[in-house]
Protein backbone atom coordinates (compact mmCIF):
# COMPACT_ATOMS: atom_id res chain seq x y z
CA UNK A 1 0.00 0.00 0.00
CA UNK A 2 1.43 3.32 -1.04
CA UNK A 3 1.73 5.93 1.83
CA UNK A 4 -0.38 9.33 1.64
CA UNK A 5 1.84 12.58 1.12
CA UNK A 6 0.83 16.28 1.41
CA UNK A 7 2.79 19.17 0.17
CA UNK A 8 2.08 22.60 1.76
CA UNK A 9 3.80 25.58 0.03
CA UNK A 10 3.75 23.75 -3.05
CA UNK A 11 4.10 26.43 -6.38
CA UNK A 12 7.54 27.32 -5.91
CA UNK A 13 10.99 25.44 -6.67
CA UNK A 14 11.02 23.03 -3.68
CA UNK A 15 7.10 22.12 -4.17
CA UNK A 16 7.80 21.73 -7.89
CA UNK A 17 10.81 19.41 -7.24
CA UNK A 18 9.10 17.84 -4.54
CA UNK A 19 5.96 16.69 -7.17
CA UNK A 20 8.05 15.79 -9.95
CA UNK A 21 10.22 13.38 -7.40
CA UNK A 22 6.48 12.03 -5.63
CA UNK A 23 4.76 11.29 -8.98
CA UNK A 24 7.50 9.12 -9.95
CA UNK A 25 7.62 7.42 -6.57
CA UNK A 26 6.78 3.90 -6.66
CA UNK A 27 5.53 3.94 -2.39
CA UNK A 28 3.92 7.61 -2.44
CA UNK A 29 0.24 9.17 -3.30
CA UNK A 30 0.28 12.87 -3.60
CA UNK A 31 -3.32 13.44 -1.93
CA UNK A 32 -2.97 16.95 -1.62
CA UNK A 33 -1.50 20.18 -1.86
CA UNK A 34 -2.14 23.44 -0.56
CA UNK A 35 -1.19 27.19 -0.93
CA UNK A 36 -2.29 30.55 -0.27
CA UNK A 37 -1.55 32.09 -4.18
CA UNK A 38 -3.02 29.46 -6.14
CA UNK A 39 -6.24 27.56 -4.71
CA UNK A 40 -8.06 26.29 -7.71
CA UNK A 41 -5.75 26.02 -10.12
CA UNK A 42 -4.06 22.45 -11.31
CA UNK A 43 -0.42 21.80 -9.88
CA UNK A 44 0.13 21.27 -14.00
CA UNK A 45 -0.78 24.56 -14.42
CA UNK A 46 1.38 26.26 -11.92
CA UNK A 47 4.17 24.02 -12.57
CA UNK A 48 3.62 23.54 -16.88
CA UNK A 49 6.03 20.58 -17.24
CA UNK A 50 3.78 18.81 -15.15
CA UNK A 51 1.47 18.60 -18.14
CA UNK A 52 -0.21 15.43 -18.53
CA UNK A 53 1.55 14.00 -15.30
CA UNK A 54 -0.64 14.93 -12.68
CA UNK A 55 -4.41 15.95 -12.20
CA UNK A 56 -3.80 17.23 -8.40
CA UNK A 57 -5.51 20.67 -7.83
CA UNK A 58 -4.26 22.85 -5.54
CA UNK A 59 -6.51 23.37 -2.18
CA UNK A 60 -6.55 23.85 1.27
CA UNK A 61 -7.05 20.81 3.05
CA UNK A 62 -4.58 18.38 3.61
CA UNK A 63 -6.57 15.32 3.01
CA UNK A 64 -5.33 12.88 6.03
CA UNK A 65 -1.54 12.39 4.74
CA UNK A 66 1.16 10.27 6.38
CA UNK A 67 3.16 12.65 5.59
CA UNK A 68 3.23 16.49 4.98
CA UNK A 69 6.13 18.20 3.32
CA UNK A 70 6.43 21.97 4.87
CA UNK A 71 7.97 24.12 1.57
CA UNK A 72 6.96 27.17 3.09
CA UNK A 73 9.42 30.17 3.46
CA UNK A 74 11.47 30.44 6.05
CA UNK A 75 9.43 31.49 9.38
CA UNK A 76 6.35 29.84 8.21
CA UNK A 77 6.44 26.58 8.80
CA UNK A 78 5.59 27.40 12.94
CA UNK A 79 2.31 29.71 12.18
CA UNK A 80 1.45 26.58 9.56
CA UNK A 81 1.39 24.19 12.55
CA UNK A 82 -0.73 26.45 14.69
CA UNK A 83 -2.87 27.19 12.15
CA UNK A 84 -3.90 23.58 11.01
CA UNK A 85 -5.17 20.47 12.72
CA UNK A 86 -2.56 18.08 11.43
CA UNK A 87 -2.92 14.61 13.04
CA UNK A 88 -0.33 13.74 15.30
CA UNK A 89 0.28 10.35 13.55
CA UNK A 90 1.12 12.84 10.47
CA UNK A 91 4.89 12.61 10.23
CA UNK A 92 6.28 16.20 9.13
CA UNK A 93 9.65 16.98 7.24
CA UNK A 94 9.87 20.83 7.18
CA UNK A 95 12.51 22.17 4.35
CA UNK A 96 12.16 25.43 6.03
CA UNK A 97 14.29 26.81 8.70
CA UNK A 98 12.66 26.89 11.27
CA UNK A 99 13.18 23.61 13.16
CA UNK A 100 16.93 23.04 12.19
CA UNK A 101 18.16 24.81 15.77
CA UNK A 102 15.40 25.05 17.50
CA UNK A 103 14.05 21.28 17.13
CA UNK A 104 11.01 21.06 19.79
CA UNK A 105 7.53 23.15 19.05
CA UNK A 106 4.09 21.68 19.51
CA UNK A 107 5.00 18.54 20.47
CA UNK A 108 7.22 17.74 17.88
CA UNK A 109 11.02 16.89 18.26
CA UNK A 110 12.57 17.54 14.56
CA UNK A 111 15.86 15.57 14.09
CA UNK A 112 18.36 17.24 12.03
CA UNK A 113 17.92 15.61 8.50
CA UNK A 114 21.03 15.48 7.35
CA UNK A 115 21.02 11.65 5.90
CA UNK A 116 24.53 11.06 5.85
CA UNK A 117 26.00 11.41 9.68
CA UNK A 118 21.89 10.84 11.06
CA UNK A 119 20.65 8.18 9.25
CA UNK A 120 20.04 5.72 12.08
CA UNK A 121 18.20 8.60 14.04
CA UNK A 122 15.86 9.56 10.92
CA UNK A 123 15.13 5.92 10.30
CA UNK A 124 13.25 6.27 14.03
CA UNK A 125 12.23 9.82 13.87
CA UNK A 126 8.89 10.82 13.94
CA UNK A 127 9.79 14.51 12.23
CA UNK A 128 12.70 15.64 10.29
CA UNK A 129 13.93 19.31 9.46
CA UNK A 130 15.49 19.24 6.12
CA UNK A 131 19.11 20.76 5.72
CA UNK A 132 19.71 23.79 4.23
CA UNK A 133 20.96 23.70 0.45
CA UNK A 134 24.24 25.37 1.45
CA UNK A 135 24.38 23.54 4.69
CA UNK A 136 24.33 20.33 2.74
CA UNK A 137 27.23 20.78 0.47
CA UNK A 138 29.17 22.39 3.48
CA UNK A 139 29.13 19.81 6.10
CA UNK A 140 29.16 16.74 3.12
CA UNK A 141 32.62 18.45 2.51
CA UNK A 142 33.74 18.63 6.42
CA UNK A 143 31.88 15.63 7.71
CA UNK A 144 34.63 12.85 7.47
CA UNK A 145 36.60 15.47 9.32
CA UNK A 146 34.54 16.42 11.98
CA UNK A 147 33.74 12.62 12.82
CA UNK A 148 37.11 11.71 13.33
CA UNK A 149 37.99 15.05 15.37
CA UNK A 150 40.63 16.14 12.31
CA UNK A 151 39.38 19.82 12.53
CA UNK A 152 41.79 21.42 14.64
CA UNK A 153 41.90 25.33 12.82
CA UNK A 154 39.43 27.96 11.33
CA UNK A 155 37.62 26.26 8.11
CA UNK A 156 37.67 28.91 5.40
CA UNK A 157 34.58 28.30 2.71
CA UNK A 158 33.23 30.45 -0.72
CA UNK A 159 29.98 28.81 -2.00
CA UNK A 160 28.47 30.00 -5.28
CA UNK A 161 24.71 29.05 -5.94
CA UNK A 162 22.14 29.67 -8.69
CA UNK A 163 19.72 31.85 -8.50
CA UNK A 164 16.51 29.38 -7.44
CA UNK A 165 18.42 29.30 -3.92
CA UNK A 166 16.51 32.85 -4.02
CA UNK A 167 13.38 31.00 -4.05
CA UNK A 168 10.42 31.69 -6.93
CA UNK A 169 9.26 35.26 -6.12
CA UNK A 170 11.17 37.51 -8.06
CA UNK A 171 13.63 40.24 -6.72
CA UNK A 172 15.97 43.43 -7.70
CA UNK A 173 19.19 39.89 -7.57
CA UNK A 174 17.32 37.26 -8.52
CA UNK A 175 16.00 39.35 -11.76
CA UNK A 176 17.72 38.45 -15.27
CA UNK A 177 18.99 41.47 -16.01
CA UNK A 178 21.05 41.86 -13.17
CA UNK A 179 21.71 38.35 -12.34
CA UNK A 180 22.72 37.70 -16.16
CA UNK A 181 26.93 38.29 -16.21
CA UNK A 182 27.05 39.22 -13.14
CA UNK A 183 28.48 37.42 -9.55
CA UNK A 184 28.47 39.36 -6.32
CA UNK A 185 28.86 38.39 -2.57
CA UNK A 186 26.19 38.48 0.18
CA UNK A 187 25.45 37.96 3.57
CA UNK A 188 29.49 37.63 4.57
CA UNK A 189 30.11 35.55 6.96
CA UNK A 190 26.45 36.08 8.06
CA UNK A 191 24.17 33.58 6.75
CA UNK A 192 21.74 31.87 8.02
CA UNK A 193 22.77 28.12 7.73
CA UNK A 194 26.06 28.50 9.89
CA UNK A 195 24.11 27.74 13.08
CA UNK A 196 23.23 24.46 11.81
CA UNK A 197 26.45 23.87 9.99
CA UNK A 198 28.27 24.59 13.31
CA UNK A 199 25.66 22.78 15.62
CA UNK A 200 25.50 19.69 14.04
CA UNK A 201 29.91 19.87 13.17
CA UNK A 202 30.02 20.35 17.04
CA UNK A 203 27.84 17.50 18.01
CA UNK A 204 30.27 15.08 15.75
CA UNK A 205 34.03 16.41 17.01
CA UNK A 206 32.66 18.04 19.96
CA UNK A 207 33.22 21.38 19.94
CA UNK A 208 31.91 24.06 17.39
CA UNK A 209 33.92 24.75 14.56
CA UNK A 210 34.94 28.09 13.38
CA UNK A 211 33.34 28.38 9.85
CA UNK A 212 34.64 31.20 7.85
CA UNK A 213 31.67 31.79 5.24
CA UNK A 214 31.41 33.68 1.64
CA UNK A 215 28.28 33.35 0.03
CA UNK A 216 28.57 34.19 -3.79
CA UNK A 217 25.37 34.65 -6.33
CA UNK A 218 25.67 32.99 -9.46
CA UNK A 219 24.73 33.77 -12.90
CA UNK A 220 23.35 30.49 -13.54
CA UNK A 221 20.13 28.57 -12.47
CA UNK A 222 20.69 26.00 -9.88
CA UNK A 223 23.08 23.98 -8.15
CA UNK A 224 26.26 24.84 -5.74
CA UNK A 225 29.84 24.92 -5.75
CA UNK A 226 31.34 25.05 -2.46
CA UNK A 227 35.58 25.76 -1.77
CA UNK A 228 36.40 24.67 1.69
CA UNK A 229 39.73 24.07 3.17
CA UNK A 230 41.09 24.25 6.62
CA UNK A 231 44.55 23.39 8.08
CA UNK A 232 45.56 19.62 7.16
CA UNK A 233 46.72 16.87 9.75
CA UNK A 234 50.32 16.14 9.68
CA UNK A 235 51.42 13.72 7.95
CA UNK A 236 48.02 12.83 5.42
CA UNK A 237 48.28 13.28 2.25
CA UNK A 238 46.19 13.61 -0.84
CA UNK A 239 45.51 10.27 -0.92
CA UNK A 240 45.02 9.87 2.91
CA UNK A 241 42.05 12.27 2.73
CA UNK A 242 40.53 10.66 -0.59
CA UNK A 243 40.53 6.87 1.41
CA UNK A 244 39.15 8.28 4.36
CA UNK A 245 36.39 10.17 2.42
CA UNK A 246 35.80 6.94 0.61
CA UNK A 247 35.39 4.74 3.39
CA UNK A 248 33.12 7.17 5.48
CA UNK A 249 31.00 7.38 2.81
CA UNK A 250 31.25 3.95 1.38
CA UNK A 251 27.31 3.27 2.65
CA UNK A 252 26.09 6.74 1.30
CA UNK A 253 24.48 5.69 -1.87
CA UNK A 254 24.63 9.51 -3.27
CA UNK A 255 28.04 10.74 -2.02
CA UNK A 256 30.91 10.27 -4.20
CA UNK A 257 34.87 11.14 -3.67
CA UNK A 258 35.86 11.76 -7.52
CA UNK A 259 40.00 11.75 -7.62
CA UNK A 260 39.90 14.11 -10.49
CA UNK A 261 38.48 17.69 -10.17
CA UNK A 262 34.78 18.23 -10.14
CA UNK A 263 32.63 20.32 -11.77
CA UNK A 264 28.98 21.49 -11.34
CA UNK A 265 26.81 20.08 -14.15
CA UNK A 266 27.90 16.63 -13.19
CA UNK A 267 25.35 16.71 -9.94
CA UNK A 268 22.71 18.71 -12.06
CA UNK A 269 19.19 17.09 -11.29
CA UNK A 270 19.93 14.28 -9.57
CA UNK A 271 20.37 13.82 -5.55
CA UNK A 272 24.14 13.43 -5.44
CA UNK A 273 27.06 15.27 -4.03
CA UNK A 274 30.42 15.04 -5.81
CA UNK A 275 33.78 15.94 -3.56
CA UNK A 276 37.37 16.34 -4.58
CA UNK A 277 39.86 16.56 -1.74
CA UNK A 278 43.64 17.50 -2.22
CA UNK A 279 46.39 18.73 -0.03
CA UNK A 280 48.15 21.85 -0.72
CA UNK A 281 51.42 22.17 1.69
CA UNK A 282 49.73 22.66 4.83
CA UNK A 283 46.32 22.66 3.91
CA UNK A 284 43.45 20.40 2.42
CA UNK A 285 40.96 21.63 0.42
CA UNK A 286 37.72 19.87 -0.44
CA UNK A 287 35.39 20.72 -3.19
CA UNK A 288 31.96 19.71 -3.03
CA UNK A 289 28.95 20.25 -5.72
CA UNK A 290 25.30 19.54 -5.44
CA UNK A 291 22.19 20.38 -7.13
CA UNK A 292 20.83 22.92 -4.83
CA UNK A 293 16.95 22.24 -5.75
CA UNK A 294 17.55 18.20 -5.16
CA UNK A 295 20.27 17.46 -2.89
CA UNK A 296 19.58 20.55 -0.77
CA UNK A 297 16.34 20.69 -0.53
CA UNK A 298 13.87 18.37 -2.40
CA UNK A 299 15.41 15.22 -3.11
CA UNK A 300 17.20 15.26 0.21
CA UNK A 301 13.88 15.26 1.73
CA UNK A 302 12.48 12.60 -0.25
CA UNK A 303 15.35 10.57 1.01
CA UNK A 304 14.62 11.18 4.57
CA UNK A 305 10.80 9.90 3.87
CA UNK A 306 12.44 7.10 2.92
CA UNK A 307 14.43 6.20 5.77
CA UNK A 308 11.62 7.43 8.15
CA UNK A 309 9.11 4.90 6.17
CA UNK A 310 11.80 1.93 5.56
CA UNK A 311 11.89 1.99 2.03
CA UNK A 312 15.51 1.76 -0.18
CA UNK A 313 16.84 5.19 0.56
CA UNK A 314 17.53 5.16 -3.11
CA UNK A 315 13.54 5.02 -4.14
CA UNK A 316 12.26 7.76 -6.70
CA UNK A 317 16.11 9.48 -6.55
CA UNK A 318 17.79 7.69 -9.42
CA UNK A 319 16.97 10.62 -11.42
CA UNK A 320 19.33 11.62 -14.76
CA UNK A 321 21.73 13.57 -14.86
CA UNK A 322 21.82 16.30 -17.35
CA UNK A 323 25.58 17.28 -18.71
CA UNK A 324 24.85 19.69 -21.05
Amino acid sequence: MKIRAAIAGGTGYTGGELFRILLNHPDVEIVAATTTSSEGRSVADVHRDLIGETDIRFGTGLNRPDVLFLCLGHGISREFLDSHDISPDCRIIDLGNDFRIESHYAGRDFVYGLCECSRDEIRKAHDVANPGCFATAIQLALLPLASGGMISDEVHVTAITGSTGAGKKPGETTHFSWRDNNISIYKLFSHQHLGEIRKNLGKLAGREPVVNFVPVRGDFTRGIFASVYTRACRGMSSEDYAGLFRDYYAASPFVFHSDAGISLKEVTNTNKALLHTEVHGDYVHISSAIDNLIKGASGQAVQNMNLMFGFPETAGLKLKPSAF
